[in-house]
């Protein structure tokens, strides 16, 4: 789960990490109230959306002035703010960020994060703020510091100077910050904290400018009041509706959907439609303990998506039953008058029972005897309906 700007620099200001002042604003006029509360001469107007890049697409502005502050609320407010991680139709901006300006010295880049090959945390750094930290990875990777955090020890100082020395910062403030950052990511289960730019003031201190967290979905039992903070209008409907029945669904794409269980079979059977010259729909993980009703979700969430021309059902019952798959693929199949192809492939616990379903439902279903099968005749019913 992510959260915004503005909340994410409120919940890392109770770990000690310094951030500007500012205000949440829906309305020009809030806006210019805003202001006026924090004082001052100069603002920043920043809208608030779920990507990165929105200084580059016209979504930070700098305003000396009530009328600067709701010209520039104004024409944020309802645009469909377009960056490079949004894709072509944008963002809608619901909200705007109004924050104190502040004497920039010099930008420097600075996040947590999960490095999966080491199994830890890993402090990521770079002197050069304010970019993309893929494009500093591919053009100047020799500008990243990594550096990696022993789980049984926990943070030290002395990761705070290195970063601090290795990019020209405060040793003292640097280790003060980074400590509060470690703090917040294990206190709060994060997956991601991204400080984008972390400023060098005029007088020498630092300051998180911009800041994005992430969150462990699976910890967010613990957090009531960080699930208070999802914003809807900023998650895809169909993975919200997906989420609300238990499934794991990811719109990609292609023409076939797919419906499978396990996330390491979703992701081989995604791989097999790809090998085979085809192009899978969305990525989607019944789990474990599907039940008739997820199953007939699971085909009613594929089936919303327009480009869907084919459907692949790959179960392997383990601890899910085949029998219990293969009610569901029926029932499903008739309560959403199936209007596309369909091929299933079981194997595993009740197979011979859950094919026999299958076979009896009077239902047009392909059976799959194995993997390569399946890929196979979902790519030829495609073609064939193409």
């Amino acid at each position: 789960m992510n959260i915004h700007e503005y909340q994410a620099k409120e919940l890392l200001a109770k770990f000690g990490v310094p951030v500007p002042r500012g205000a949440i604003a829906y309305t020009a006029a809030e806006a210019v109230e805003a202001a006026r509360r924090l004082g001052g001469e100069r603002w920043v107007v920043k809208a608030q959306i779920h990507a990165g890049g929105r200084g580059k697409a016209g979504g930070v502005k700098l305003v000396r002035s009530d009328t600067e502050i709701a010209e520039a609320a104004g024409a944020l407010l309802g645009r469909h703010l377009v960056t490079a991680q949004t894709g072509p139709a944008g963002r809608e901006v619901k909200r705007v960020y109004v924050e104190e300006a502040c004497d920039i010295a010099r930008e420097v880049y600075l996040a947590l994060s999960i490095d999966r090959d080491s199994g830890r945390l890993v402090l990521i750094a770079s002197g050069e703020g304010g970019m993309e930290i893929e494009e500093v990875a591919a053009h100047s990777p020799d500008k990243i510091l990594r550096i990696t955090i022993d789980p049984a020890s926990g943070i030290e100082p002395f990761h705070g100077r290195r970063i601090a020395f290795g990019l020209g910062l405060d040793p003292k403030a640097a280790t003060a910050l980074i400590d509060g950052l470690y703090r917040a990511f294990n206190e709060l289960d994060a997956a991601l904290i991204e400080i984008n730019p972390l400023v060098v003031t005029g007088a020498g201190g630092l300051l998180a400018l911009d800041a994005k967290m992430g969150f462990d979905d699976n910890a967010l039992f613990r957090h009531p009041e960080i699930e208070a903070l999802r914003d809807e209008d900023e998650e895809d409907p169909t993975e919200l509706e997906a989420a609300k029945h238990a499934l794991n669904y990811v719109k990609l794409d292609g023409n076939i959907g797919c419906m499978v269980n396990g996330a390491g079979l979703a992701m081989a059977t995604m791989d097999i439609i790809k090998l085979n010259g085809g192009s899978p729909a969305n990525f989607l993980d019944v789990g474990g303990g599907a039940t008739r009703e997820r199953v007939t979700a699971a085909f009613k969430l594929i089936l919303a998506d327009p480009n869907v021309e084919a459907i692949l059902v790959n179960i392997f019952g383990g601890i899910m039953r085949c029998d219990v798959i293969a009610e569901g693929v029926v029932s499903a199949a008739r309560e959403v008058n199936l209007h596309v192809p369909l091929v299933v492939r079981l194997e595993g616990t009740n197979v011979e029972l859950g094919r026999k379903i299958l076979q009896q439902s009077g239902l047009p279903i392909a059976a799959a005897e194995n993997f390569a099968d399946a890929a196979k005749k979902i790519i030829a019913a495609v073609q064939e309906g193409a």
